[in-house]
């Protein structure tokens, strides 16, 4: 359990080396302030009996050191106090760790107060923010929960002609790592509509260094397809039971923290709970390669070397969530060293609000939040990313915190690669990923082209009240989109661990929001689709055109983005014109003489490739072109002379020869573009 007591001798040093003042306390003198002025935000859909405040220097220390805990004192505040039946006032964020860089940020000013539920939230909030010593009051808003259930399936190995580079029976399952365009899953699927991620494990699988906290249901740590690929916090792990033994504030949080208790108590089967937060970790990175269920995106090659998940549980059960768990949450997985914040929720609003807004309606969450991506990282990423996914209303704007222009929004697309009709788009939408979207076939309805990944056996189905009984299923949402981006983010940092490069956290963003495939050239008219009750129906996709974000992200694109390899995109069956030049510096580099080109013998039989190009006199432009007879993906390595037509040396005063790699990319339906 988080203690509440703190050292008084190192808080009052880290005070004295590292106080800042609140730049809303110095917009004007206190005397000028109204009441109202102070509230942050209103009341409505707030937890009864607790007040969030912001408080000045004297009144923390006051707080930190108190050794009652409703007295501090200070008469004044002491009154207030007594007179709402205070019961608790505890500092917010964990000082037990990093207390020097959260009171450089002021977040030691942060309290809590708990009183009787019965007193007016307004007018308690009104009692503090007449005190001289609050500069701020903020009422405890609660958050949505995702409303899903899962559809539980059992593990079987699924016969299929591809071949699959694990030996997981259900991977064949996952359309959203590699779309084949069955029909049998969805009606209108697409080969090729999916993340590429066998591509990008010809690369890379993960990296045991990567942490992801999932910010969500708690995670069955002990789930079979995740256990070996769950993070574990070795002091606790190794220490004595029923100790803090790394003195953090929590005692035996091996697999994380349960942040609506403020304890270490992980629990993912109370009434309530969907098995979200299972499904979620599962698809970031469910063990690869162990002969059982599925993969993750980020799950490893089965030797151990997966990202790591880490559990924050924010939802419990039937217990409200709020900004405080969410806030505590974050600050924990700050301080615990997970480097990619995964948050498939949001708060939903009938009309668009502003950055601005939201600083300040949440600004104790995106205090959090901006430390995460301030102070987070790894050995291969400086600072943190933090993910959202941007909400299933199909509103024409993202949720909050997803919309904020400091984390990334994901929108959702179905199998044949068009939005889903529950998708979030517009203002705030960053990227696109596979979320699924069930379908009726022959009558029957079919969930199959939803997003597959591990669930808790034991949890109850909200819906049917019945367990699920499998340890994995289906569900979709926007939910389900997040966490395809989140494991690849996991992906590229782990190819940075692994090439000893090192990320910024904005050139990661770059990478996610510009390693992607066109979507809007597909989005006019309609398309059809399916009510519960199995009627069709025409959906406007022609509403999304430009407001999915910047496209699908693809793993591969991503991957070679940061690798600085090229892409070329071809369509199978199609003979191609490729244009190298483009694909190389800023368009303008001229090659005016293409060599040759080598590739291997394994990889030109599988994608029945053919190369030609003119030779140098014909071809000033460096063009060449492609045919493949199969889909898939392939590395070919090209070689040009850089100044002159002929190599130099000997007696030949010439060029310098270069070879270049670029990843072929061969696919039915292929609107990729290039990156360097």
């Amino acid at each position: 359990m988080i203690k509440t007591k703190f050292l008084f001798f190192a808080i009052a040093l880290a005070l004295g080396v590292a106080c800042v003042q609140d730049p809303e306390m110095n917009s004007a003198p206190q005397h000028e302030q109204t009441p109202e002025s102070k509230f942050v935000n209103t009341s409505e859909n707030a937890v009864s009996g607790e007040l969030i405040l912001y408080v000045d220097e004297d009144t923390a220390q006051s707080w930190l050191n108190a050794t009652s805990a409703t007295r501090s004192g200070d008469m004044a505040l002491d009154e207030v106090a007594q007179e709402l039946g205070a019961v608790s006032i505890e500092p917010l964020f964990n000082l037990q760790m990093n207390a020097d860089k959260k009171i450089a940020r002021g977040m030691h000013r942060w309290f809590v107060v708990e009183f009787d539920k019965n007193v007016s939230l307004d007018q308690a909030a009104v009692k503090y923010a007449t005190m001289p010593q609050i500069a701020r009051v903020q009422f405890n808003s609660i958050i949505e929960r995702p409303q899903v259930s899962a559809v539980p399936a059992s593990e079987q190995a699924i016969t299929r002609a591809e071949s699959t580079p694990f030996n997981d029976p259900m991977l064949p399952n996952q359309w959203h790592y590699n779309n084949v365009g069955s029909s049998r899953l969805f009606q209108s699927a697409k080969a090729g509509e999916d993340i590429g991620a066998f591509g990008a494990w010809n690369y890379v699988t993960g990296n045991k260094e990567v942490i992801v906290a999932i910010v969500d249901e708690g995670v069955k740590y002990t789930h079979v397809d995740l256990a070996d690929n769950m993070w574990t916090n070795d002091a606790e792990l190794n220490g004595a039971e029923g100790v803090d033994d790394d003195d953090n504030g929590y005692i035996d949080d091996i697999y994380g923290i349960n942040a609506v208790k403020n304890t270490a108590e992980i629990s993912w089967a109370k009434s309530g709970d969907t098995g979200h937060g299972t499904h979620v970790a599962g698809t970031v990175a469910a063990v690869n390669n162990n002969g059982i269920g599925v993969c993750g995106v980020a799950g490893g090659s089965g030797n151990g070397n997966g990202a790591r998940i880490m559990s924050v549980q924010i939802f419990d059960g039937n217990n409200e969530t709020n900004l405080i768990h969410s806030s505590r949450g974050i600050d924990y997985a700050t301080d615990m060293g997970a480097c990619i914040l995964q948050c498939s929720w949001g708060y939903p609003s009938k009309t668009p609000i502003s950055d601005s807004v939201y600083e300040q309606r949440y600004s104790l969450e995106c205090t959090a939040i901006r430390r995460f991506v301030e102070e987070a990282g790894c050995v291969g990423l400086d600072g943190g990313v933090a993910i959202f996914a941007a909400g299933n209303d199909g509103k024409d704007f993202s949720d909050y915190p997803g919309a904020f222009n400091e984390i990334l929004s994901v929108t959702s697309y179905s199998p044949d690669g068009l939005p889903t009709t529950y998708t979030n788009y517009g203002p705030g939408c960053n990227v696109a990923a596979p979320g699924g979207e069930y379908t009726f076939v022959q009558g029957y309805c079919s969930h199959d082209s939803d997003v597959l990944s591990t669930l808790p056996r034991e949890t109850v189905d909200p819906q049917t009240g019945k367990l699920y009984g499998k340890d994995y299923g289906y569900m979709q949402g926007t939910s389900m989109a997040c966490p395809h981006v989140s494991g690849v983010a996991a992906l590229v940092v782990s190819y940075a661990i692994e090439n000893g490069i090192k990320l910024t956290n904005e050139r990661l963003y770059e990478i996610l929001t510009s390693s992607v495939r066109d979507i809007d050239g597909s989005l006019t008219g309609t398309k059809v689709a399916y009510n519960y009750e199995g009627q069709s129906f025409n959906f406007n996709i022609g509403k999304h055109n430009g407001k999915m974000g910047t496209g699908k992200l693809d793993a591969l694109l991503a991957v070679m983005n940061l690798r600085g390899v090229s892409c070329i995109p071809v369509v199978v069956n199609e003979d191609t014109e490729i244009d190298l030049n483009k694909y190389m510096g800023s368009g303008d580099l001229h090659i005016t003489a293409l060599k040759d080109y080598k590739i291997d013998a394994t990889t030109e039989e599988r994608l029945g490739i053919t190369i030609d190009y003119l030779k140098p006199k014909d071809n000033p432009v460096g063009k060449f072109y492609i045919f493949c007879e199969n889909t898939g993906i392939g590395v070919v390595t090209f070689s040009y002379i850089a100044g002159g037509t002929e190599v130099g040396g000997g007696s030949v005063m010439g060029g310098k020869l270069i070879e270049k790699e670029f990843v072929i990319i061969s696919r039915e339906n292929n609107n990729n573009g290039g990156w360097l």
